[in-house]
């Protein structure tokens, strides 16, 4: 089979495309043939050292996938061979095989695109876990959504409709924020020619923001902070930014609010119960047109550094998807 590997730490341009062994199933696992693979900003910095989750070279970028089942280990009897199935696994999806444990895969509908079904559990995952789990967000609050064109902000426009929020996408330029508003946001700020802070704040009336969603960091998060209202919540998610933010915690005193560390990844090796059943209820609002999955643009296998780089490049509304 075809691979993409890092083989040692560096730029998107470094990988390198190998053929290695076909993989085989143990007991309870199954192969896998893979028809898409979704790709992260995630995916930029751990090719580089520069994330938390640190795999031993030679890896394979690439958390989630979509495919087929093509062959199964002993004591397999949830799947059959010829099964449409999803899956995550941190890194090593990037590639045209993989070998996974039965019950990490959830199964993907007759009627839905692999394609869109490989590039839903990361992005859409986390906002489910965000806004739903760890921000305990109510209908009728106030969300506002940070880098809301990217893949994991448009996830959070999706999801935070579907928990009857009122949605503000916040992006860095007016063709992102109509594209956002486009899939559900119910205002928009460009905070590249509008004050963020200010913003927020008469949009969030009285009551002020109920919720932030920061995939972004960098000066964007204390002035969403400043926004919140009392009992706030700001839903840490990542850096897109490159800039780690040093947060004025007096500010979290003076609102009595929250900022709240959201780990998908964490969550999903800890539990993986969650993580299938999770996996299953997004593969039905996407089969039933309640989240649009929305792809950008689609690369082949090989072409997986010119894809990272429209990923490293912020050049992406939605998501980014290898095929095989």
């Amino acid at each position: 089979m075809k691979a993409i590997l890092c083989e040692r730490h560096g730029p998107p341009e470094d990988l390198v495309v190998r053929t290695l062994a076909d993989p085989e199933a143990g007991p309870g696992e199954v192969v896998v043939d893979i028809a898409a693979i979704g790709l992260n900003f995630f995916d930029t910095l751990i090719i580089r050292d520069m994330y938390q989750f640190k795999p031993p070279l030679p890896f394979s970028p690439g958390a989630e996938f979509a495919g087929h089942v093509s062959a199964l280990g002993a004591g397999v009897t949830s799947l059959r061979v010829g099964d449409r199935v999803a899956g995550y696994m941190t890194a090593g999806a990037a590639r045209e095989k993989v070998v996974m444990a039965a019950d990490l895969l959830a199964s993907v509908p007759d009627d839905l695109d692999l394609v869109k079904a490989a590039g839903l559990i990361v992005t859409y995952g986390t906002a489910l876990y965000a806004l739903r789990d760890r921000g305990e967000l109510k209908a009728g609050e106030t969300l506002a959504v940070l880098g809301a064109a990217g893949g994991v902000g448009l996830a959070a426009v999706e999801i935070g409709k579907i928990l009857g929020a009122r949605v503000i996408a916040c992006a860095s330029s007016a063709d992102k924020v109509d594209f956002a508003r486009a899939h559900g946001a119910d205002a928009g700020i460009d905070y590249t020619a509008e004050n963020l802070k200010a913003r927020l704040k008469a949009l969030g009336g009285e009551g002020g923001i109920d919720m932030v969603f920061d995939p972004v960091g960098g000066e964007q998060s204390e002035q969403a902070l400043r926004a919140l209202g009392w009992g706030g919540r700001l839903m840490v998610i990542g850096f897109a930014s490159g800039s780690i933010p040093k947060l004025p915690l007096n500010l979290l005193l003076l609102k009595n609010c929250d900022a709240r560390g959201v780990a998908f990844g964490s969550k999903t090796r800890a539990d993986p119960a969650w993580s299938r059943a999770a996996v299953q209820e997004l593969m039905a609002h996407a089969q039933a047109g309640r989240i649009s999955a929305h792809v950008d643009s689609t690369f082949p296998l090989a072409r997986c550094a010119d894809a990272l780089d429209e990923i490293a490049g912020r050049r992406v509304k939605g998501k980014v998807v290898l095929t095989v």
